[in-house]
């Protein structure tokens, strides 16, 4: 598992933490965001699993979060097909009738 940038992929190879200012040297996004973050979660409130953490409304935005813990995975492209999300999407159009 690795640390990558959240848009591109690009893998953060520095010790440490980012910090609020560092981008990416592929994609120049910011790296210190929520969604580059290990508490970062889509179903969460405010999408973030860490309660001490204030909301932040934009997630690919840098930030001052203290609790930002870069978030090592697996990156995969988000062009590439989900078959979950194909299989949700064929459910839905049957349900309603599409």
């Amino acid at each position: 598992m690795t640390r990558h940038c959240h848009k591109c992929g690009w893998e953060w190879t520095l010790p440490g933490q980012p910090g609020r200012s560092e981008s990416c040297h592929r994609c120049n996004a910011d790296l210190r965001v929520c969604l580059n973050c290990a508490s970062y979660d889509a179903r969460a409130a405010h999408q973030c699993r860490d309660r001490r953490a204030d909301p932040v409304a934009e997630k690919q935005v840098g930030n001052f979060c203290e609790y930002f813990d870069f978030v090592r995975r697996r990156f995969t492209a988000k062009s590439e097909d989900n078959p979950r999300e194909d299989a949700a999407r064929e459910q839905l159009k049957k349900l309603f009738g599409d």
